[in-house]
Parts: C-alpha cells; structure tokens; sequence
C-alpha cells in the first residue's frame, strides 16, 4: 500500500489525513487481507539518499519490501501520489502485480504547476541561504517538504538521521541544484497523472479500479486519463463526498474479490 501525502507518504496518513480518515480501510481491510504499509523513501522513518528520484525509485522499494517478504504477487494500492509508483510498478514488474487499486490520483495541471513551484522555492532558498541553513531551517521546524517547500525532498530523512544531514551540506551546489531540477523534471512531466507512459498502461492486462478525486491536486481529469489507459479498469463514478466508510471500503473489498 503506496501511503497518501504527498512527500511525506507515512503509514500514520492512511488513517489521518483527508478523505482516509474518513473511509478508514485499515479499519477495514485486514478483516480480509494482509497489508504491507510503509513509510515511503525520504517520508516519515524512512531513509533516503540524495540522487535524481524517479518513479523507479518507488517502484524498487515496493519491489524489495515484497522480496523480502516473500510474497512473489501482490495487490497493490496506491493512494494520491502513491498512485504514480503503483502503475509504474505494474508496468516494471507486471507478473507481480494481481490488480492495482487508484484512489483519488493525483494530477492535473494545477498539481503540476504547485508541483514545479515547490521545486523552485525550494531551490530559491538554497540559492540564498546555502545548504547548512536548509538543515538548520527543517530542525528548527520540523516540517515535510510538502508542508515547507524551504525544506525540500530530503527534510524527513535530515530530521530522522544526523549522519544524512552532515553529508547533505556537503553537496556541491551547482550539483545539487541540477539533481533537483531533474527529479522535479522526471517526476512531474505532464498535465495528467504522472508515473507510466500511456503505451505502457495500455499493454497491461492486470485489473485496476479507479476512485477519482476532485480537487487541485486530484483531478478528476487524471483519473479518467487511468481509466482510458488501462484495458482492464474499473472506474467508480462517485464523488468525493459520498465516499464513506459504509460504502468506499466495502466497494474495494469487492473489487479485489472479484480478481482471478
């Protein structure tokens, strides 16, 4: 389970933030099914390393948390941003994956253009202040990059690990800044859902239902844009606000029930 919030993707938001309060599938789902929820790369006690992060990146420690499990197939579900890794995660390891669950994906040009913009103030800040005084700023307030831009991709893990943030502020500048600008670049490259090319998804022959969101950073758009791309969807037409906890965790169950 690819955890909602952003970057700061925590087992904590799938019972916490927004419309996962609400619907509380961890109150649900393990009456019926094993799951694997982690903190995502750079989020919450995960570690993390400084480098031009991909999707393939996510897509790895899915992959290695399975493996060492041993669980050789899986369903897999993927909650705003984490929605981007589950389907670039189908298209990678295919024979892994038994369906995929999309809830509220993120995308839309609004998310894309926030998206760039926190990239930039980010780097506008390194610019200014050099690398130390992003160290000194994110262990002053504590805060994940989506929350303050200041702090950038890496400020969970310099809060977590002492020794992470002593090599951060070592980085060369120039350097640092031409990573950022490429992870920005390889993560937020359309105006739609991000995470697999289109001729990839409609390759795939694995199941895959489809809850749309309806707001700046879940558009409606994006969701529409999965359910077109992959052969096998199922897309539940029901609005945000009628997404609850008597019907949004039963529809999932039913859902993954009904996959041979």
């Amino acid at each position: 389970m690819y955890a909602p919030g952003g970057f700061d993707a925590t087992v904590e938001k799938w019972s916490t933030q927004g419309v996962y309060a609400r619907i509380k599938l961890l109150e649900h789902l393990p009456e019926k099914y094993r799951c694997i929820v982690f903190d995502r790369r750079e989020c919450g006690q995960s570690g993390g390393r400084v480098e031009r992060v991909t999707w393939a990146h996510y897509v790895a420690q899915g992959k290695g948390l399975l493996d060492h499990l041993n669980i050789r197939r899986a369903h897999l579900m993927g909650a705003c941003m984490g929605c981007c890794p589950v389907a670039a995660f189908a298209v990678a390891h295919p024979a892994s994956v038994i369906s995929m669950v999309l809830y509220w994906p993120v995308g839309g040009a609004k998310y894309r253009i926030k998206a760039h913009q926190r990239f930039l103030d980010h780097l506008a800040f390194v610019r200014e202040h050099g690398l130390p005084a992003v160290v000194s700023h994110v262990k002053k307030e504590g805060k994940a990059f989506n929350a303050d831009a200041r702090g950038g991709p890496w400020a969970s893990v310099i809060c977590s690990d002492a020794a992470f943030a002593e090599s951060y502020v070592k980085k060369d500048p120039q350097e640092y800044q031409n990573l950022v600008l490429g992870m920005c670049r390889a993560l937020f490259d359309r105006d739609t859902a991000p995470g697999a090319e289109p001729e990839d998804l409609l390759k795939l022959d694995i199941p895959a239902l489809i809850v749309p969101g309806r707001d700046e950073s879940h558009a409606t758009s994006a969701a529409r844009y999965l359910e077109e791309c992959l052969p096998k969807s199922q897309y539940w037409d029901v609005l945000p606000e009628q997404q609850t906890e008597a019907c949004a965790p039963a529809r999932v169950v039913e859902f993954l029930g009904s996959v041979k």
